[in-house]
C-alpha cells in the first residue's frame, strides 16, 4: 500500500501540485501538516491527482479544506487529472460542508435595547394570541365532545388517563404525605413555644386541603405529564405525522389535544384529593409521634374545626390547572418546528409556562376567596 504524498512544483503559469498514492483516512496524519503548511503563493494552483490510487471521504474532505482556504486567499484553484469516482466523492464532500458565519455580536446602547424590548413584547403578545385562539379551539372541541360524546375517542381517553393519572398516584400520594409530616414536624416547632400544639390539627387540614395538596399535584403533573405531552406531540409534528391527519381529513385538535386535555381534567381533581388524604394522614402520623396528639383527637379536631370549604376550595381549582397544563403542553407541541432540538426547547418551555400559569391562578383563585370570604 502506497502512503499519501504531495510535491509542490512552480511553473511560469503557476504552481502544480503533485498527489500520489492512497489518500485514506487511516493514513491522512503523515500529510496532515503538510496540507496545512500550503499557502496560496503569488498565482493559481493546479492539483494534479493522476497519481492518486483510492481517495475516501477523509481524503476528499483534506482536499476540500484546502481548495475552500486557498480560494478564500484569493487562489485560483484547479484538478486536473482527477478520475470520474475521484471527482464525484470530491463535489459530494464539498456541497455537504457547511457554511460557516459568523454571529454577529448584538447592538449596544439604549436605542436597540428599546427595540429588542419591542420585538420581545410584540413577540409575547402573538404567543398570548395564539394560545388564547387554542384554547378556545380547545373548548369548543370539548363542547362537541360533551354534546356528542360518542364521538369522544374512548381508547385514547382511557390511554391518557392511565399516563396521566393512575400512573401518577405513587408519586402524588408520596409527595401528599411527606408534606403532611413537613407541615407537622415544623408547626410543631413553632406551637410548642406557645404551649398551642393542638393546634396543629388546623395548621395542617387548612394548608394541605386549601392550598397545597392541588397546587403541588399540579406542579408535579405539569412536570410530569405536560412535558410527556409536549414531547410527543412534537415528536408527531417532526415526524409530519399532523399534517399527515390534516391530509386525511382529522382534526388534530380532537385526535391528539382533545384526550389529553379532557383526560387532565378528569384526573386532575382525582390525584388532588388523593394528596389531601396522603398529607392528613402524614400529618397525624406526625403528630401522634412528635407531639402526642392520638388519632382519634386527630380527626375529631379534624370535624369540628375544618369546615368543607377548605376541601371545596382546592377542588374548584383543580379543573383550571388542568386545562391550563393540558393547553399550554399541547400548544407547545403545535409550535415545534423542523428538528429534535425544537421538541426539548418546547418541552422545557411547556413545563416552565405551565407551573408559572398555576402559581399564578391559584394567587388569583386566593385572592378571590379572601374577598368572598370563604
Amino acid at each position: 500500500m502506497s502512503a499519501p504524498s504531495l510535491t509542490l512544483e512552480g511553473s511560469d503559469s503557476g504552481a502544480v501540485l503533485h498527489l500520489a498514492g492512497r489518500f485514506l483516512t487511516r493514513s491522512l496524519g503523515t500529510v496532515e501538516k503538510r496540507f496545512a503548511d500550503l499557502s496560496g503563493g503569488t498565482g493559481p494552483l493546479r492539483i494534479d491527482m493522476s497519481e492518486v490510487d483510492v481517495v475516501d471521504t477523509g481524503g476528499a474532505w483534506l482536499i476540500c479544506d484546502l481548495m475552500a482556504r486557498l480560494q478564500a486567499e484569493g487562489v485560483a484553484v484547479e484538478l486536473v487529472g482527477v478520475k470520474d469516482a475521484h471527482r464525484a466523492l470530491i463535489d459530494t464532500v464539498r456541497d455537504a460542508i457547511p457554511e460557516e458565519h459568523g454571529e454577529e455580536e448584538a447592538a449596544r446602547g439604549l436605542v436597540p435595547w428599546l427595540e429588542r424590548l419591542g420585538k420581545g413584547v410584540v413577540g409575547a403578545g402573538k404567543d398570548t394570541a395564539s394560545i388564547l385562539s387554542f384554547l378556545g379551539q380547545t373548548l369548543a372541541a370539548l363542547a362537541k365532545g360533551l354534546v356528542r360524546p360518542w364521538t369522544l375517542r374512548g381508547a385514547s381517553l382511557v390511554s391518557q388517563m392511565d399516563d396521566a393519572g393512575f400512573k401518577a398516584v405513587p408519586i402524588v400520594a408520596l409527595m401528599g404525605f411527606l408534606i403532611g409530616v413537613v407541615l407537622a414536624f415544623q408547626g410543631a416547632t413553632q406551637l410548642q413555644q406557645f404551649g398551642a400544639e393542638v393546634f396543629v390539627v388546623e395548621l395542617i387540614s387548612i394548608s394541605v386541603l386549601r392550598e397545597l395538596g392541588i397546587l403541588l399535584t399540579a406542579i408535579i403533573v405539569a412536570g410530569r405529564s405536560g412535558s410527556a405531552f409536549t414531547a410527543s406531540v412534537g415528536s408527531m409534528k417532526v415526524q409530519e405525522e399532523i399534517d399527515a391527519m390534516r391530509t386525511l381529513g382529522l382534526d388534530p385538535i380532537e385526535v391528539l389535544v382533545l384526550p389529553r386535555v379532557l383526560a387532565l381534567l378528569i384526573m386532575l381533581p382525582i390525584l388532588g384529593f388523593i394528596a389531601n388524604m396522603a398529607g392528613l394522614f402524614g400529618g397525624a402520623l406526625m403528630s401522634w409521634i412528635n407531639l402526642g396528639v392520638s388519632p382519634g383527637m386527630f380527626i375529631t379536631r379534624l370535624q369540628e374545626n375544618t369546615d368543607f370549604w377548605h376541601l371545596a376550595v382546592g377542588m374548584i381549582k383543580a379543573p383550571f390547572f388542568a386545562v391550563v397544563i393540558g393547553v399550554i403542553a399541547c400548544w407547545q407541541a403545535f409550535q415545534v418546528r423542523g428538528s429534535s432540538t425544537s421538541v426539548g426547547q418546547r418541552t422545557t418551555a411547556s413545563v416552565v409556562q405551565s407551573i408559572f400559569l398555576v402559581i399564578a391562578i391559584d394567587a388569583l383563585f386566593s385572592i378571590f376567596f379572601a374577598e368572598m370570604g370563604i
